[in-house]
Protein backbone atom coordinates (compact mmCIF):
# COMPACT_ATOMS: atom_id res chain seq x y z
CA UNK A 1 0.00 0.00 0.00
CA UNK A 2 2.02 3.71 -0.84
CA UNK A 3 2.52 5.59 2.14
CA UNK A 4 -0.60 8.34 1.12
CA UNK A 5 -3.06 5.71 1.30
CA UNK A 6 -2.08 4.06 4.28
CA UNK A 7 -1.82 7.35 6.03
CA UNK A 8 -5.09 8.68 4.61
CA UNK A 9 -6.60 5.29 5.64
CA UNK A 10 -5.33 5.50 9.31
CA UNK A 11 -6.03 8.80 9.81
CA UNK A 12 -9.93 8.23 9.03
CA UNK A 13 -9.76 5.24 10.87
CA UNK A 14 -8.41 7.36 13.69
CA UNK A 15 -11.02 10.33 13.60
CA UNK A 16 -13.68 8.24 13.84
CA UNK A 17 -12.50 6.10 16.77
CA UNK A 18 -10.42 8.73 18.73
CA UNK A 19 -13.49 10.37 20.84
CA UNK A 20 -15.03 6.98 22.18
CA UNK A 21 -12.07 5.27 22.53
CA UNK A 22 -10.32 8.53 24.77
CA UNK A 23 -13.53 8.31 26.58
CA UNK A 24 -13.17 5.14 27.52
CA UNK A 25 -9.94 4.91 28.16
CA UNK A 26 -10.00 7.94 30.25
CA UNK A 27 -12.95 6.70 32.28
CA UNK A 28 -10.83 3.88 33.12
CA UNK A 29 -8.02 4.93 33.63
CA UNK A 30 -8.51 8.52 35.20
CA UNK A 31 -7.62 11.67 32.87
CA UNK A 32 -3.86 11.75 32.78
CA UNK A 33 -3.13 8.41 32.38
CA UNK A 34 -6.13 7.68 30.06
CA UNK A 35 -4.90 10.39 27.69
CA UNK A 36 -1.56 8.59 27.60
CA UNK A 37 -2.77 5.44 27.29
CA UNK A 38 -4.82 6.36 24.44
CA UNK A 39 -2.23 7.99 22.94
CA UNK A 40 -0.15 4.85 23.11
CA UNK A 41 -3.09 2.74 21.42
CA UNK A 42 -3.56 4.83 18.72
CA UNK A 43 0.69 4.95 18.35
CA UNK A 44 0.24 1.07 17.90
CA UNK A 45 -1.99 1.30 15.19
CA UNK A 46 -0.42 3.48 13.26
CA UNK A 47 2.77 1.37 13.54
CA UNK A 48 0.92 -1.74 12.82
CA UNK A 49 -1.88 -0.31 10.75
CA UNK A 50 -1.14 -3.22 7.83
CA UNK A 51 -2.12 -5.69 10.57
CA UNK A 52 -4.86 -3.67 12.79
CA UNK A 53 -6.82 -2.63 9.96
CA UNK A 54 -7.67 -5.99 9.01
CA UNK A 55 -8.96 -7.13 12.28
CA UNK A 56 -12.47 -8.21 12.83
CA UNK A 57 -12.90 -5.42 15.90
CA UNK A 58 -9.90 -3.03 15.81
CA UNK A 59 -11.10 -0.31 18.00
CA UNK A 60 -11.28 -3.16 20.92
CA UNK A 61 -7.98 -4.12 20.10
CA UNK A 62 -6.19 -0.85 20.50
CA UNK A 63 -8.75 -0.45 23.39
CA UNK A 64 -6.87 -3.65 25.11
CA UNK A 65 -3.56 -2.07 23.82
CA UNK A 66 -4.66 1.14 25.81
CA UNK A 67 -5.42 -0.54 28.75
CA UNK A 68 -2.36 -2.35 29.14
CA UNK A 69 -0.51 0.61 28.93
CA UNK A 70 -2.19 2.12 30.95
CA UNK A 71 -1.86 -0.38 33.46
CA UNK A 72 2.12 -0.34 33.28
CA UNK A 73 1.68 3.24 33.96
CA UNK A 74 -0.25 2.63 36.55
CA UNK A 75 1.65 4.33 39.35
CA UNK A 76 -0.95 5.38 42.70
CA UNK A 77 -4.56 3.93 42.93
CA UNK A 78 -6.99 4.57 40.31
CA UNK A 79 -9.16 7.36 41.16
CA UNK A 80 -11.25 10.26 39.97
CA UNK A 81 -10.05 13.72 40.11
CA UNK A 82 -11.42 15.85 43.01
CA UNK A 83 -14.15 18.28 41.97
CA UNK A 84 -12.87 22.16 42.79
CA UNK A 85 -15.75 24.60 43.88
CA UNK A 86 -15.33 26.83 41.58
CA UNK A 87 -19.32 27.77 42.27
CA UNK A 88 -22.46 25.50 41.64
CA UNK A 89 -21.66 22.42 40.57
CA UNK A 90 -23.26 21.33 37.25
CA UNK A 91 -23.45 17.80 37.66
CA UNK A 92 -24.57 15.99 41.47
CA UNK A 93 -21.78 16.67 43.76
CA UNK A 94 -21.71 13.43 45.02
CA UNK A 95 -21.38 11.66 41.45
CA UNK A 96 -17.98 11.57 41.46
CA UNK A 97 -17.48 9.75 44.99
CA UNK A 98 -20.05 7.40 43.63
CA UNK A 99 -18.89 6.51 40.41
CA UNK A 100 -15.59 5.73 42.38
CA UNK A 101 -17.40 3.54 44.27
CA UNK A 102 -18.39 1.03 41.52
CA UNK A 103 -16.22 -1.79 40.19
CA UNK A 104 -14.04 -0.55 37.26
CA UNK A 105 -16.11 -2.25 34.34
CA UNK A 106 -19.31 -1.18 36.22
CA UNK A 107 -17.87 2.52 36.08
CA UNK A 108 -16.72 1.77 32.02
CA UNK A 109 -19.96 0.53 31.06
CA UNK A 110 -22.47 3.32 33.03
CA UNK A 111 -20.22 6.12 31.65
CA UNK A 112 -20.06 4.36 27.99
CA UNK A 113 -23.66 3.83 27.90
CA UNK A 114 -25.11 6.61 30.23
CA UNK A 115 -22.90 9.38 29.75
CA UNK A 116 -21.38 8.92 26.37
CA UNK A 117 -24.85 7.23 24.83
CA UNK A 118 -23.16 4.10 23.39
CA UNK A 119 -25.66 1.69 22.54
CA UNK A 120 -24.92 -1.68 24.37
CA UNK A 121 -23.68 -3.40 21.63
CA UNK A 122 -20.79 -0.73 20.74
CA UNK A 123 -19.96 -0.99 24.52
CA UNK A 124 -19.80 -4.70 24.10
CA UNK A 125 -17.67 -4.16 20.90
CA UNK A 126 -15.31 -2.03 22.41
CA UNK A 127 -14.73 -3.95 25.58
CA UNK A 128 -14.68 -7.16 24.30
CA UNK A 129 -17.18 -8.99 26.57
CA UNK A 130 -20.65 -10.18 25.46
CA UNK A 131 -23.62 -7.65 25.44
CA UNK A 132 -25.64 -10.07 27.76
CA UNK A 133 -22.61 -9.06 30.22
CA UNK A 134 -22.60 -4.91 29.55
CA UNK A 135 -26.22 -5.45 30.05
CA UNK A 136 -25.71 -6.94 33.52
CA UNK A 137 -22.35 -3.73 34.46
CA UNK A 138 -25.00 -1.30 34.01
CA UNK A 139 -28.02 -2.89 35.84
CA UNK A 140 -25.78 -3.38 38.88
CA UNK A 141 -23.68 -0.12 38.26
CA UNK A 142 -27.37 2.11 37.64
CA UNK A 143 -28.06 0.05 40.89
CA UNK A 144 -25.62 1.04 43.07
CA UNK A 145 -25.20 4.47 41.83
CA UNK A 146 -29.49 5.12 43.03
CA UNK A 147 -28.45 3.82 46.26
CA UNK A 148 -25.64 5.72 46.75
CA UNK A 149 -27.31 8.88 45.98
CA UNK A 150 -30.48 8.08 47.79
CA UNK A 151 -32.56 8.55 43.97
CA UNK A 152 -35.38 6.37 43.95
CA UNK A 153 -35.94 3.57 40.86
CA UNK A 154 -38.30 5.25 38.05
Amino acid sequence: MPPVDRESSFLRFARAVEPGLRGALVTYHGPERGLEALNDALLYGWCHWERVQGMRNPVGYLYRVGQRAGRRRRKRLRALPVLVDSGPPWIEPALAAALRALTPRQRQVVVLVEGYEWTQREAADLLGIRPASVQTHLARGLAALRASLGVDDE
